[in-house]
């Protein structure tokens, strides 16, 4: 097994996942490029040549400043791209067919900044490679940015759209704000038009002096006294300068949830509570039934709904999504709802990034925290959870590296080829054991034979995991999180229960206790249960991401919470090693003092099978799990590839132990007793036989 979150050191590490087709391009040299069409609205084409640029047979194309170059023929690239817009503003309109051969990659920085720019003397690369990777204002396009939850644009762009036309890309402050994808430009979008709830009158302010975030605050604080100037309405538009929003009188009882959202162009909408709430557009908004009642409970029957966009500064190394912040207010206190206020975004490129959803209560310093909000992502959608009333904006920063991009690839291979080879062997050795020993097998074989189960379940479940998490489905992914770490857990637990029962044998306790294999049993699978349902009660588990060097993300199923993980998962295990080490140590003991000293050197036979012995027991007692503590420092990367060869292989190894084991006993059918297996002295040789 891999370690699961390499920060915390230990479960596993990598996932059968391949990332987008560019970022997993490491070294120009071990592997061959998609053509790539560089396109920008602002950045000067005087420095990039006007053909083809050919790198390792990679195509490259420049297309700057709405000029077609000699490289926009239909044999080498398809230039169908139309740019609009000024200055830091603009967008971008792909053809239906433009990313079929080549990819896209969006320059938004200027000449003097851009890390690939070529060289002004030979017009060679200095680093195509930093050209394809991601960063804060430089964004990649392919095939694969297009697969997810892309929500359609509204009805303005699609008019005119021209029937080729499938996506637009919208920039704003140097960071793609918004993709959308072209309707029909015949149709209309029906179905949004079918959510909204039409105003019934508007507010219309002047502007503030600026977008910062005290500003905002004070046309929050200033949202009660619109509701006088509404009338007899009971919704009303809002608009103050760029800021636009809605506001809505609540009855005083039968309370629903609110849903508004908000179209590609920057509008907000509240939206009919039904199934289709939400749906077709870019970001979205529901207010629980909860909230209404707590507000009317203030005398302050309102909801007001405000986007404000260019809200945030520049940061070299993040930005918040959209540069906007949202804005909720009630005219009272909201906070501590057990029914989240889910707020939505889709359609973003999170492609080398990472969402977390963060709030300001409004007063003093903008100071945004992530407390009291949780983050969902999923497929190019972020969900931001949360508990209270505020301003929301979700930053996206750079993901953390966790490993390179080629020993996350190694790690897989050796993953996979393991994890494969273990569920063969130990179901054959499962099937030798019910078709032939099932009537014959000792209390320690029974105990193995629950072993191998454990691990069967263990290893299915983590190849299939990943393919459960990009399902997107978080029914499945908690099923399958959970499945996988009783598993894991129930594997720590047999370790210990095959200690015990050598420590039965050692001692000579007896084992012929009333229904003693079944109470090894009960302990052996209830206790794991105990654990994991009273972490599926809690809600512990959920999505998890894996990020490599590359900007590669692999998605999983486990326990986010690493304060979690680290108790329940490093506590149980450290408990399960401290007996299991304990025992071991005690079992060579018995070793060096059963061989007569005059025989070490003589017996090579008996040399080799306590050596398989010896190991077998290092196997069983699941002793490897513990180079998982020594995965810091300078040791990090190298035990990683020694705990995931001795995990990813354990199966095997133990199906390979108990074949030969069962040889050995069938042999010697007379030794067969747990007390014989330690201590036997009825052949010449003194020999620790493996005990199954």
């Amino acid at each position: 097994m891999l370690p699961l979150d390499v920060k915390l050191c230990w479960m596993f590490v990598a996932v059968l996942f391949y990332g987008l087709y560019i970022k997993n391009s490491v070294s120009p040299k071990s592997c061959s490029l998609q053509n790539t069409l560089f396109v920008s609205f602002k950045t000067g084409h005087e420095r990039f040549p006007l053909g083809v640029v050919e790198l390792n047979g990679t195509k490259l194309c420049f297309r700057m400043h709405r000029v077609d170059t000699d490289c926009c023929v239909p044999d080498d690239f398809n230039c169908n791209v139309t740019i609009t817009g000024t200055g830091e503003n603009y967008s971008l309109v792909l053809n239906k067919d433009i990313l079929s051969n080549q990819n896209i990659v969006v320059i938004t920085v200027p000449d003097s900044n851009y890390a690939c720019m070529p060289s002004r003397t030979n017009n060679t690369y200095l680093d195509i490679h930093r050209c394809l990777k991601t960063g804060v204002q430089n964004i990649n396009l392919s095939k694969q940015n297009f697969s997810g939850n892309v929500p359609p644009c509204d009805e303005n762009d699609c008019k005119d759209a021209a029937e080729t036309d499938e996506y637009k890309i919208t920039v704003i402050d140097k960071n793609i704000t918004y993709l959308c994808k072209l309707c029909n430009p015949s149709g209309s979008n029906d179905n949004q038009d079918d959510s909204i709830i039409q105003p019934d009158t508007s507010i219309i302010q002047p502007a503030p002096p600026n977008n910062s975030p005290e500003t905002a605050a004070k046309v929050m604080n200033n949202l009660s006294s619109l509701v006088d100037t509404m009338g007899n309405s009971s919704i009303a538009s809002i608009r103050v300068g760029n800021i636009s929003g809605v506001i809505a009188r609540l009855p005083k009882e039968n309370h629903t949830e609110l849903n508004f959202g908000v179209s590609a162009s920057g509008d907000m909408h509240m939206l009919k509570n039904n199934n289709n709430s939400g749906k077709g557009f870019s970001r979205s908004m529901q207010i629980p039934a909860e909230a209404s009642a707590m507000a009317v409970k203030g005398n302050s029957p309102f909801v007001a709904v405000l986007l404000f966009p260019g809200m945030f500064k520049d940061n070299p190394n993040s930005f918040y999504l959209n540069n906007e912040g949202l804005g909720i207010e009630m005219g009272t206190e909201i906070s501590n709802l057990s029914h989240s206020i889910d707020i939505q975004y889709t359609g973003v490129n999170m492609t080398g990034r990472i969402g977390t959803c963060r709030s300001w209560d409004g007063k003093g310093e903008a100071n945004w925290i992530s407390d009291g909000c949780k983050t969902k992502e999923m497929n190019g959608t972020i969900v931001c959870q949360c508990s209270h009333l505020t301003f929301f904006a979700i930053l996206m920063s750079p993901a953390p590296t966790n490993m390179s991009s080629t020993d996350f690839k190694s790690l897989t291979t050796i993953t996979t080829i393991g994890c494969g080879l273990s569920i063969v062997f130990l179901t054959l050795a499962l099937f030798m054991h019910c078709l032939i020993r099932k009537g014959k097998a000792s209390q320690t074989t029974q105990i193995l034979i629950n072993l191998f189960v454990a691990l069967i379940t263990l290893n299915l479940s983590f190849l299939v995991n990943e393919s459960i998490a990009g399902m997107g489905n978080f029914a499945a992914c908690i099923t399958i999180a959970a499945v996988m770490h009783y598993a894991m857990l129930a594997t720590f637990t047999w370790f210990f229960m095959q200690a015990l029962h050598l420590y039965f044998i050692l001692w000579k306790l007896p084992t012929d206790v009333k229904h003693y294999i079944r109470k090894i049993c009960a302990a052996g699978w209830v206790t794991p249960a105990v654990v994991v349902l009273a972490l599926v009660a809690s809600s512990q588990y959920d999505f998890i991401a894996i990020y490599t060097d590359d900007g590669n993300t692999a998605k999983m199923c486990w326990i986010p919470n690493a304060v979690i993980h680290q108790v329940v998962n490093i506590g149980y295990y450290a408990v399960v090693f401290i007996f299991t080490f304990v025992m071991f140590i005690a079992t060579l003991r018995q070793i060096v003092l059963l061989k007569p000293a005059e025989k070490k050197l003589k017996d090579s036979s008996s040399f080799r099978t306590n050596f398989f012995s010896i190991l077998g027991l290092f196997l069983l007692f699941g002793i490897t799990w513990a180079f998982a503590f020594f995965s810091y420092g300078p040791m990090l990367t190298p035990s990683y590839y020694i705990f995931t060869i001795l995990n990813s292989f354990q199966g095997f190894f133990l199906a390979i132990y108990y074949f030969r084991s069962s040889k050995i006993v069938g042999e010697d059918r007379s030794s067969m007793s747990s007390t014989n297996t330690m201590r036997s002295t009825a052949t010449s040789n003194t020999v620790v036989k493996p005990p199954h």
